[in-house]
């Protein structure tokens, strides 16, 4: 099953999150299938990008959000 779930960028103390599109059963930062948006928690602003579209489509074609990503993108 194809899951949304986010994937661990940055370095050390300074995280940085893909939005990803990704095999359920593959470990959190290996491979993705498609990037659809990121979210930086560290800028003031705490940026949130997503590409609705593709979004859309992933979950119409029956990907699975994950926790995190349901509340991120319910804002």
């Amino acid at each position: 099953m194809t899951t949304i779930r986010m994937t661990r960028m940055g370095r050390k103390k300074r995280p940085f999150y893909r939005i990803v599109v990704t095999d359920s059963r593959k470990r959190r930062d290996s491979g993705w299938i498609e990037s659809i948006g990121y979210y930086n928690p560290v800028s003031a602003d705490k940026a949130l990008v997503i590409d609705q579209e593709r979004l859309n489509y992933w979950i119409s074609v029956g990907a699975q959000m994950s926790d995190t990503v349901k509340k991120l993108t319910s804002k």
